[in-house]
């Protein structure tokens, strides 16, 4: 921690020089636009190739299927919609998702959506990408409580299942596999972007914020905020501790729950986590890995004390509150998909 600590307070603080001399009252909208261009990115289209690969609509619609099939999970009940669910924000809004056998997760669900924006999958980076990601909930015990063998076996007993398999990998002797399961769903991912938010259209010049809105625009870089959440997703990409400054309690940080340590061992990454991706923040509540805080501004008000040792006041609380709402985008539209029936083959839910 004492080699990190140095780095992100350094960060911090460039980040704060970027916008010596600003006052965002009253500051000028294109000035406010011109740094935000330097620091931000628009929403793109979604990617039509992963790790080189072309996706093709076969394994995206293949994908589609099996993110709302409940029968990848042991007990038949849990899809992967279940935590990520398309309608919410792509998250479950609860403080922990709840998994097989009535169990509690250790995590609040990140959201899906621009999800393929990010550097890591995972609060703690461990999943290097939504293909890798995919296998993780499957085979937790906690979540799906499967195991690769289990899925297959059950995709294998569908014979709608093994003709999609097919079609979405036409060059492969064995298409139906927990590998290809998993690129399906990331292919099907790939599409949950959420562009053409208020914020996009202001970084494009083809709408304006209010002046509030800009006003928390100008307090998110002026403050420091934009040293861990920048770029396209505004964050997502580098880790850092939580209680950079000041630790929160034991309820928002657990202490059980020390974050990237549990993948790197690694002393210094104690109460690390990945910088959360503040796309769609106001539709993902309850917020931080342990999904004890409901409201927003209270979100706002504990990074400003824990990450940036500033004390926001009400006002700055507002204003950034309301920047925050402008980075709702549109949300995707997906149809509830018709899955394939199952057999007398099909494996029981246990």
């Amino acid at each position: 921690m004492r080699k990190r600590l140095p780095m992100v307070l350094g960060s911090l603080a460039l980040a704060s020089a970027a916008w010596a001399g600003a006052t965002p009252d009253g500051q000028d909208p294109e000035t406010l636009r011109t740094m935000a261009n330097a620091l931000f990115a628009p929403i793109p289209e979604h990617p039509t190739e992963v790790r080189g690969q072309p996706v093709t609509t076969e394994q995206i619609e293949l994908g589609r299927w099996l993110f709302f099939d409940p029968r990848i999970s042991r007990s038949h009940i849990i899809s992967c919609n279940t935590c990520h669910n398309i309608g919410t924000g792509g998250a479950d809004n609860v403080p922990v998702s709840i998994g097989h056998g009535w169990q509690r997760g250790p995590r609040n669900s990140p959201t899906v959506f621009n999800a393929v924006f990010n550097a890591a999958q995972f609060w703690d980076g461990r999943a290097a990408d939504l293909r890798e990601q995919a296998k993780g909930p499957v085979q937790a015990s906690v979540e799906m409580n499967n195991t690769p063998e289990g899925v297959e076996t059950m995709l294998r007993s569908i014979p709608g299942y093994v003709e999609a398999f097919e079609r979405a990998f036409p060059s492969q002797d064995n298409a139906v596999n927990f590998d290809n399961m998993a690129q399906a769903i990331e292919a099907f991912e790939l599409t949950l972007v959420t562009p053409n938010s208020r914020f996009d259209q202001f970084l494009t010049g083809k709408a304006e914020l209010e002046e509030l809105e800009l006003q928390g625009l100008g307090l998110f870089v002026q403050k420091g905020c934009v040293a861990c959440h920048s770029g396209v997703n505004l964050g997502g990409q580098t880790y850092f501790p939580f209680g950079v400054v000041e630790r929160p309690g034991a309820e928002i940080l657990p202490p059980n729950d020390k974050g990237r340590f549990m993948v790197t061992n690694t002393a210094s990454d104690e109460y690390v986590f990945r910088a959360s991706p503040l796309r769609n923040i106001a539709l993902t509540a309850p917020y931080f890995h342990s999904g004890q805080v409901w409201e927003l501004e209270q979100a706002v008000a504990i990074m400003g004390s824990s990450q940036l040792g500033h004390t926001l006041n009400d006002d700055e609380v507002q204003a950034i509150t309301a920047f925050l709402h402008t980075l709702t985008g549109e949300q995707p539209i997906v149809e509830y998909p018709i899955l394939p029936p199952s057999t007398a083959d099909t494996p029981r839910p246990h």
